[in-house]
């Protein structure tokens, strides 16, 4: 019987099964799971490109679980306990490829999880399928799921948003495998972990579904990609690892790392995630007073503020939405952004004004 501990091991690696470790850490403790687990690979034969070079192929003990019944009973071993330990509103990530991502996403919906995404990370330098005889493998999964139907986990929306220019991230990215200066190396100049996972892809994850100050749990930490993006974006991290090679690569690189901090690693908040700020309070600050005209943005339309916050317009009364929604005919409306008022001659959307509160709240 593993006994469970209290305290959380936050920016620690900790050497050992990661079924064991993860049933000693206390439930409910942990905000992110990023989970690349073995893929169970079981490639038969050696491989060769056309000038007869061998390819280094994933063949470690590790990757080599056995068949689909053990692989199956390996993965519902982690999940539990992954799932255990997870906050009510925390979610998960994991990777893999055709070899196992169908097993684990089974698995997930069985034991509640809730999927929200599945992303295609299509690699923009995949290695090719050197013998001819199928498509080349230029992508891998990410199943992204909430603990729950219910539970509300952190998305970053906004902040997605302006990772990609403005536009809605999608459900595919198009990143790189990782290579050059990012691929770490072993002491004898080879490759340090046959499938390190690109820092940009980490990045893309954690700032889409953590806050500063939170913690992800990765069960097979590696080299450390999750540990060193963490840092950098000023998350916590746990790692699990069982080789004790790559906990030494995954220390030194973590250690080479200077923490993110301050407005460096703030996030775009989405409005959802603001504090409610209704109507009334413009009215109660005095930013607005009772029998102000409001307009729309061309000034054609108008109405007038009420000193319980609602507006009239004609025979029309109610909130900035629905008044805004019925002045134009429409099923609805965002009155924050339909209504104006006048300051030094020019029209301002009334949201600025609900902006200047937010501001002063959070101060």
């Amino acid at each position: 019987m593993i006994a469970v501990s209290n305290a959380l091991p936050k920016d620690e690696i900790l050497h050992g099964n990661c079924v064991e470790i993860m049933a000693s850490l206390p439930e409910g403790s942990v905000d992110l799971i990023f989970a690349d687990p073995p893929y169970n690979l079981q490639l038969g034969g050696d491989l060769h490109r056309p000038d007869n070079s061998k390819v280094n192929a994933v063949d470690d003990e590790w990757d080599q679980i056995g068949d689909f019944d053990a692989y199956d009973l390996f993965s519902c071993g982690w999940l539990e306990e992954a799932r255990r330990v997870l906050k009510d509103d925390g979610a998960i990530w994991t990777i893999g490829s055709y070899h196992n991502i169908f097993r684990v996403g089974t698995f997930l919906q069985d034991m509640g999880f809730w999927i929200l995404n599945d992303v295609i990370w299509r690699k923009s330098n995949p290695m090719p399928n050197f013998r001819g005889t199928r498509f080349t493998n230029a992508h891998e999964t990410l199943i992204w799921a909430s603990k729950h139907k219910h539970s509300k986990p952190t998305f970053n929306y906004q902040a997605m948003k302006a990772l990609n220019d403005g536009v809605q991230m999608r459900s595919d990215w198009t990143l790189p495998i990782c290579g050059g200066g990012e691929r770490l190396k072993a002491a004898d100049g080879k490759k340090a972990h046959p499938t390190q996972k690109p820092e940009s892809l980490l990045h893309r994850v954690i700032l889409a579904s953590t806050d500063p100050g939170q913690t992800i749990l990765d069960p097979f930490f590696g080299t450390g990609t999750t540990g060193a993006v963490a840092k950098k974006l000023g998350r916590h991290f746990i790692g699990i690892e069982a080789d004790e090679g790559y906990i030494d690569v995954a220390r030194r690189r973590l250690a080479a790392i200077e923490p993110g901090r301050g407005d460096a690693i703030a996030v775009t908040q989405s409005k959802r995630s603001l504090p409610r700020i209704p109507f009334g309070a413009l009215v109660e600050a005095g930013l607005i007073k009772p029998g102000d005209t409001l307009y729309c943005s061309q000034g054609r339309r108008t109405a007038r503020v009420r000193a319980d916050g609602s507006v009239s317009s004609g025979t029309e009364s109610g909130s900035i939405h629905q008044v805004g929604a019925r002045v134009q005919a429409a099923p609805s409306c965002n009155g924050w952004t339909f209504w104006h008022v006048r300051r030094h001659g020019n029209l301002m959307p009334i949201d600025v004004l609900r902006s200047k509160i937010r501001a002063e709240m959070e101060v």
